[in-house]
């Protein structure tokens, strides 16, 4: 949510951005902004000036009583609550102003990075640079569900029975490998100097709202019936989430958090679930980034961010590629943000595994999150980056470390979690 003041003083820049990210029928939003909020501050000035009147009033009923003149003070009482009924009903305005502005604050698109590619959906995405050399062996490399299936390491049909599609069972080497990934995540991101946390898995709608845009929210979150909770589709949300309301010391400030949860997403739209596979299912395990900072920080940390991940899936020997994302394919809260995509030797191309995003201090003005400096209190800014997600991550692993023989060379930096295992061995 941006800044009211902007909306008043350059309507036009908001506009402008609001085409960027063509999202045009939001434009008359910001109409709609302007004349509720003049609407709002006169109703405010007629609220204070009716205070005013009700002060004097009251007095001058002091003085009259004083001088025993009860029945002039009781028509002044009469007046009083004239202006009383007054202030009720223009505090009831004030109340519905604010709550269309709200309405309206909360889908007008954050104003995005000046560097921010301006395209309509993912296919114009930007890549920036490679890091690792993509590679094709002379071999051929086995959709992943049927790698994994010469170890017996998963099982979509019983998960099927019990859950319904889109959830799984990893078994044996392959679930101990999926934890080794999320077990190294951790550890890297601690040895970079984060904090390691292990957030709620269930949110109430006021951080549910606070940290992402409506849309958002209704394609990927799953509600908690007859309760106002919703299971976490990110750890991002409840981490973030835990500063609502609340004001750091800027000495505080940079908080470097690093948080394990597992996720859950509706994955509605036209990509739909993966039958067989691991690609896109309900529910999955992420080691999470979060940074909260000030805001002359916040792009420094963004870079930080992004090239954490980047040297993470380097070593687990996975080629990886940068890319801007486009203005269209930003959701509404953020600033900028890129993806970080792994190489897929079987179907030579690259696919997401990481996003990086600052959003300004979008979620903190909706969440109320801020630092207190000598000039006053100032919102943070909040940045999110995936530091690994499996089993996506696995599927990159698998392909990228796959020999002819269907053995897995298991990285160095994972060998440790492993039992000092260097190769995993199919079992048919």
């Amino acid at each position: 949510m941006i800044d009211i003041k902007l909306i008043r003083e350059n309507p036009e820049l908001v506009k402008e951005n609001i085409k960027k990210k063509f999202q045009d029928h939001k434009l008359v939003l910001v109409d709609e902004v302007i004349e509720l909020d003049r609407k709002n501050r006169d109703a405010k000035l007629n609220g204070d000036n009716l205070r005013s009147e009700r002060k004097k009033l009251s007095e001058e009923i002091g003085k009259l009583m004083k001088a025993n003149q009860k029945a002039e003070a009781e028509k002044l009482r009469q007046e009083v609550q004239k202006v009383n009924s007054a202030i009720e009903e223009n505090e009831e305005l004030e109340e519905h102003y604010s709550e269309e502005i709200k309405a309206r604050m909360m889908k007008i698109p954050n104003i995005i990075d000046s560097s921010v590619p301006i395209g309509k959906d993912d296919s114009e995405n930007v890549e920036v640079q490679k890091f690792g050399d993509p590679f094709v062996p002379k071999y051929e490399i086995p959709y992943h569900a049927d790698i994994i299936d010469r170890f017996n390491g998963l099982d979509k049909e019983s998960a099927g029975r019990t859950s319904g599609v889109g959830f799984y069972y990893l078994i044996g080497d392959i679930a101990r490998l999926h934890e080794a990934m999320l077990a190294y995540a951790r550890d890297y991101m601690i040895g970079h100097g984060f904090t390691y946390c292990i957030p709620p898995f269930m949110i109430r709608s006021n951080v549910v709202t606070g940290v992402m845009s409506f849309d958002e929210m209704e394609a990927m979150m799953y509600k908690i019936e007859g309760e106002d909770l919703y299971l976490i589709g990110t750890s991002e949300h409840s981490m973030i989430g835990r500063f609502i309301d609340q004001i750091v010391d800027e000495s505080q400030l940079p908080i470097t958090l690093t948080s394990y949860s597992p996720c859950f997403r509706k994955e509605i739209g036209s990509h739909g679930l993966e039958e067989r596979g691991l690609y896109r299912v309900h529910q999955f395990e992420k080691q999470e980034m979060i940074v909260l900072c000030k805001p002359e920080e916040s792009m420094e940390w963004y870079n930080k961010m992004w090239k954490l991940s980047v040297d993470l899936f380097r070593n687990l020997d996975i080629p990886v590629r940068q890319l801007d994302c486009c203005s269209g394919d930003m959701a509404d809260l953020k600033v900028k943000s890129c993806d970080i995509e792994a190489w897929s030797p079987r179907q030579q191309k690259y696919f997401e595994v990481c996003s990086c995003s600052t959003l300004g201090d979008a979620q903190a003005r909706r969440l109320g999150i801020r630092y207190k400096t000598k000039e006053g209190n100032k919102f943070v800014h909040t940045l999110n980056n995936t530091v690994l997600a499996t089993p996506r991550a696995l599927i990159a692993l698998l392909e990228c470390n796959y020999n002819e023989d269907g053995s897995i060379n298991v990285p160095k930096v994972l060998q440790p979690y492993m039992g000092g295992k260097e190769k995993l061995i199919p079992v048919k």
